[in-house]
């Protein structure tokens, strides 16, 4: 995955990281608990090395529930929602879908009109979205925002890079 721009993007931004304000952490084991002496979305998310090689942001149809773009491609939010789909069969695309369907008036507005009453729903897209997934998270009171927590394996981490962009990445069980 080197040449995955959100690689790319996590690898030259791993120091700012701890000085980020916008973070947000999702508790080890918070959604079924795993074993901890087992990061199992950490293997998962490793497992898709070597395959998903393109980043592609594009827009598709994709399939409703359980849907991803081909393997070979996608960018941060496609790695994190195939980790949880194989690590502990989370659909991360149908339970963020449900969740927008249920709360519509405070999820993200980075992509609906202003001058728009509701958010559009798109299970095609919506759980491809980091703030989609930060709200989501926060929703499930899944997260904390404090910089002091300890990150562990298979935490989820997300952040504001600024200028409109987000990032969300997994904390592995190897060191650099």
């Amino acid at each position: 995955m080197k040449n995955n721009h959100c690689y790319q993007t996590l690898h030259r931004t791993s120091a700012a990281l701890l000085t980020l304000a916008a973070a947000l952490l999702l508790v080890n084991g918070a959604l079924a608990k795993p074993n901890p002496a087992s990061p199992d979305i950490v293997a998962a998310a490793r497992a898709q090395i070597g395959i998903t090689l393109q980043y592609r942001l594009a827009y598709e149809k994709i399939a409703y529930p359980n849907g991803d773009v081909p393997r070979t491609r996608g960018v941060c939010t496609d790695v994190i929602a195939r980790a949880l789909r194989d690590a502990r069969g989370v659909d991360l695309q149908q339970e963020v879908h449900t969740d927008m369907q249920a709360a519509r008036a405070s999820d993200p507005r980075n992509w609906t009109p202003k001058s728009q009453a509701t958010i559009t729903l798109d299970a095609n897209i919506d759980h491809r979205r980091v703030p989609n997934l930060m709200t989501y998270f926060a929703r499930r009171k899944l997260s904390v925002t404090s910089l002091n927590a300890s990150y562990l394996p298979d935490d989820i981490v997300a952040w504001n890079l600024g200028s409109g962009m987000h990032h969300i990445g997994i904390i592995t069980d190897k060191k650099p």
